[in-house]
This record gives structure tokens, C-alpha cells and sequence, in this order.
């Protein structure tokens, strides 16, 4: 969408470990794996990066540019959160919040989490939340410009 190129989308099932098998024994010329499940394979040398999808460079390898310094504006990141039901009381929602948080904050999981690419990212539930809805503004502003349709 950013850049008019054409790009066949070949959909995998099992998430990115049969992509990545493909990549990797060349069936498939380029992909798009998550930094966790082939950062290993770009150290080893049998798996070349281009480029990291995220806003910033990745500590883990620093010397790969990201698209953005060749696509101003692109970012695309996998984000983990924990949700609930709706009527969820608030107190538990800060409570898990906080825990949480402190986890993600504890040197040992920052340390864990670096060795895949990985970065913690420690908000509030509101912040949380509005993440949440701009990442969907976003992300719907492609699947309408691709004419994505559900099955």
C-alpha cells in the first residue's frame, strides 16, 4: 500500500514455522517471520534479514535497518497483551496490571525477552487500550485498500 509494489500472499496454517520451513529451503523468496522464531537462523547465516518491521532498530540486531528508513512511515509489530471479560472489576485489572508490569520490568524477563528481539512494553490499561484501537484503525486501513474479505 506504501510503496505500489505487488506482493502475492500465500497464507500458512500452523502460524510461522511452516512460512519459515519454506523460506528457509527457498520455496518461498521473501517473508515476513516474527524476530522470535528466526532471529536464530539470521545469527546462524542461513536465514538473511533485509529489513525489521518495527519503528526502531532491534537491539538484537542492530546492524539491520528497518523499512522504515526506506519506507518513511511503516511500522508493524506484534504486540502481546493479556485481556478479559468485559465487566471485569476494576480492581483486578490493576492488580494484574501491576504484577504484571513488574514482571516485564524485572532485569531477568527484560534479559529473556532480548535474547529473541524482544522488548517489554509496560502500559497502563487505558494506554493499553488505546493501543489497541489505533493498531485496528490502522491495520483496517489496509485490509480496505487490499479489499481483504472475510471467508
Amino acid at each position: 500500500m506504501m510503496t505500489g509494489v505487488d506482493i502475492f500472499h500465500v497464507p500458512y496454517r500452523g502460524g510461522s514455522a511452516p512460512a519459515l520451513t519454506d523460506l528457509l529451503g527457498g520455496q518461498v523468496h521473501v517473508g515476513f517471520p516474527p524476530l522470535a522464531a528466526s532471529i536464530e537462523y539470521v545469527r546462524a547465516g542461513s536465514l538473511r534479514a533485509l529489513a525489521i518491521t518495527t519503528r526502531t532498530r532491534s537491539d538484537a540486531l542492530p546492524d539491520i535497518p528497518t523499512v522504515g528508513e526506506f519506507v518513511p512511515g511503516y511500522e508493524a509489530t506484534s504486540v502481546y497483551g493479556l485481556g478479559g471479560p468485559k465487566n471485569m472489576p476494576a480492581a483486578i485489572i490493576e492488580r494484574l496490571n501491576k504484577e504484571i508490569n513488574a514482571g516485564l520490568a524485572d532485569p531477568k524477563m527484560k534479559a529473556r525477552l532480548a535474547v529473541f528481539g524482544g522488548d517489554e512494553l509496560t502500559l497502563s490499561p487505558a494506554n493499553f487500550g488505546r493501543l489497541l484501537a489505533d493498531e485496528t484503525e490502522k491495520w483496517a486501513k489496509v485490509i480496505k485498500f487490499a479489499g481483504i474479505k472475510a471467508d
